[in-house]
């Protein structure tokens, strides 16, 4: 008998979901629960029930599509407008509820829950009324990613669902396996009904840029023309099905659904978006749109969560990667680079050969065996940084060739909370040259550990809404401040090319303010946005361009790093100063680390709390 660790955790243990949070919360009730607690807790695990059924991707790639959320295992996310509006309906009705809750009464545990709940359906039913086109995301799984548009070369079923169905359906028995046949003809139901909000927005003007139309119609025809037998999520069923020792005619009966429906609707979304051509814009800013400007400026506030203008945000990058380059400069010069800028210098030195892996899939494969022994020499070292430590437990992998034209140069997706299936980082390996050894570690750092990964597995303690909930300041600010805790626990000591990586990583993150602002405020031009990248951080044209043409399809989303590195440090800083001779990294660490996402105005408060705590 199995017992769903997350019943458990709403109840009167829920308390115990942080030190950073819990141990202010029990010095005023005594370690108790409270009826108003219990109360509320009630609440954040019914809406958590409601977000799931509504987004039950998100139980995909959680692990939570079993037990009594079984009937969530056949089903994906419904991309239609219907359920679009039917989202924000029940957003509006849960927000309402959130409300009527008593904060006052609540411990500060328990107000720090549904304080950050209230702020994220805040922020989505913002979105809703101020983007009311392509992909309000906020509150689903990839709550980090929300666009105007809803299919590009980096978003859309076509992007998501085949890496789901890969990676996290798992299969153990025959009702896992008629699932998986579910989810197929959902697949091609999303794939129909996206292509009809995208005609819907056409008519509101709305068109993805003519550059990003080219790559995305090219990768849909190539889906729609792959055998289906070829294809990894069919390969991946039939590995599954053997492994679990089923027979019967599931692989054919799979074959037959990508055949009549899969291929059929991703030819049609691809002739759709290519009929639109035509009427596309060429500049790969958002400004072109109707009501630009707010639906902008909305998309920086969710993915900073902060009021912050366009214009402050790109004057602060320039700024810091002026900075930045003044750290750069002494070290580029000990390796021999003394002449032209900054970016130039870095340039040089990505295409020293013996920085390089070949091109091949061999050379590929050792990159990834070397990002493994990052990973390997690093975990000895957290115990220095953290008094908590958690699993950490991630695979690493290329990102699919099917997708990698389109798709960010790493990224990384959460584990099953069961620990059944690992966080999986992915690089993109396309082209080896936009990987020079000495970046490698720092990537490894954000992504893995002490990163995404392994900060995704603190919010498993947490209660279940507060891992389905996401802020992109909060998790890529942590992202960034994990590449400094790698930097702290002396990883560079005794490798100053990966310090340089390092640094170059920090300017990288302070000049996507300048170039996400630049492309959709300042109306620069997607060439203009490319040079102004290679020439801040010495990047190939390929690889800045890939990083350009993502900031054109996700407005906003780059503006969240640095954003929340800076509060992150900025936090500490005054913690620090505070507590004087008291001050403990590794206490401050958790704190961050165990809150979990939240705007970063809460942080605030928890941190505050925490100094208030560590005073006494």
């Amino acid at each position: 008998m199995t017992i769903d660790r997350r019943d458990f955790l709403t109840g009167t243990a829920a308390f115990a979901v942080s030190s950073a949070l819990v141990a202010p919360a029990h010095a005023q009730t005594g370690g108790a629960s409270s009826s108003a607690d219990t109360a509320a807790l009630a609440i954040l695990n019914q809406q958590a029930e409601a977000l799931l059924a509504a987004y039950p991707d998100g139980a995909a790639y959680l692990g939570l599509d079993s037990g009594k959320r079984m009937s969530l295992k056949g089903k994906l996310t419904d991309r239609s407008a219907t359920a679009e509006a039917a989202r924000r309906d029940d957003a509006a009705k849960r927000l309402a509820q959130l409300q009527a809750i008593n904060r006052a009464a609540l411990s500060p545990t328990v107000a720090t829950h549904v304080e950050t709940v209230i702020a994220a359906h805040e922020i989505a039913l913002e979105g809703w009324r101020r983007m009311p086109v392509g992909d309000m995301a906020f509150l689903s799984n990839n709550n980090y990613r929300s666009t105007p548009y809803v299919v590009t070369q980096g978003n859309g079923a076509f992007v998501d669902t085949p890496d789901l169905l890969e990676n996290k359906h798992q299969i153990a028995n025959r009702a896992d396996a008629e699932a998986y046949l579910s989810r197929l003809e959902a697949y091609a139901g999303q794939l129909e009904a996206e292509t009809r909000r995208i005609q819907a927005d056409a008519r509101q003007n709305v068109l993805l840029p003519a550059p990003f139309n080219d790559i995305t119609v090219a990768q849909l025809r190539a889906g729609a023309a792959q055998p289906a037998a070829e294809q990894g999520m069919i390969r991946s069923f039939a590995d599954k099905l053997a492994k679990a020792g089923l027979t019967g005619n599931w692989t054919a009966r799979a074959t037959a659904i990508v055949d009549r429906r899969i291929a059929p609707a991703l030819a049609n979304q691809a002739d759709a978006l290519a009929s639109l051509r035509p009427r596309a814009p060429q500049d790969g800013g958002m400004w072109h749109m109707p009501d630009a400007a707010d639906r902008y400026a909305w998309l920086a506030e969710a993915a900073t969560t902060t009021k912050r203008t366009p214009d402050e945000i790109h004057e602060s990058g320039v700024e810091q990667c002026r900075a930045y380059a003044a750290q750069l400069d002494p070290l580029l010069r000990a390796q021999g680079l003394a002449q032209g800028t900054p970016g130039e210098r870095l340039a040089a030195l990505g295409k020293r050969p013996d920085l390089l892996y070949a091109n091949t899939d061999a050379g590929r494969a050792e990159l990834l065996e070397y990002l493994n022994t990052v990973v390997a020499r690093l975990r000895p070292r957290l115990p220095q940084a953290f008094s908590k430590l958690v699993r950490g437990n991630l695979v690493i992998k290329r990102v699919p060739p099917a997708i990698q034209n389109g798709a960010p140069n790493g990224y990384a997706g959460p584990g099953a909370l069961d620990g059944s299936t690992p966080g999986i980082y992915y690089i993109n390996l396309r082209d080896t040259a936009n990987w020079p050894r000495f970046e490698l570690a720092t990537l490894t750092f954000h992504e893995g550990i002490p990163g995404h990964i392994w900060q995704g597995e603190y919010t498993f303690d947490l209660p279940l809404i507060r891992t389905l909930l996401g802020f992109n300041a909060y998790s890529e600010g942590w992202g960034l401040y994990a590449e400094q805790i790698g930097a702290e626990l002396g990883y560079y000591e005794d490798d100053p090319l990966g310090r340089i990586g390092y640094l170059q990583s920090m300017n990288f993150r302070a000049a996507r303010l300048v170039v996400d602002t630049g492309l959709h405020h300042k109306r620069w031009s997607v060439d203009q946005a490319v040079r102004w990248l290679m020439a801040a951080t010495g990047y190939t044209e390929s690889r800045a361009r890939s990083e350009i043409n993502r900031y054109c399809i996700w407005p906003g989303q780059a503006l969240g790093y640095k954003t929340g590195h800076n509060e992150i440090n900025r936090l500490r800083d005054h913690a620090k100063a505070r507590l004087a001779g008291r001050f403990d990294v590794r206490g401050f660490n958790d704190v961050v680390v165990q809150a979990g996402g939240m705007p970063l105005g809460v942080l605030a408060k928890v941190v505050d709390r925490w100094v208030a705590a560590e005073r006494t």
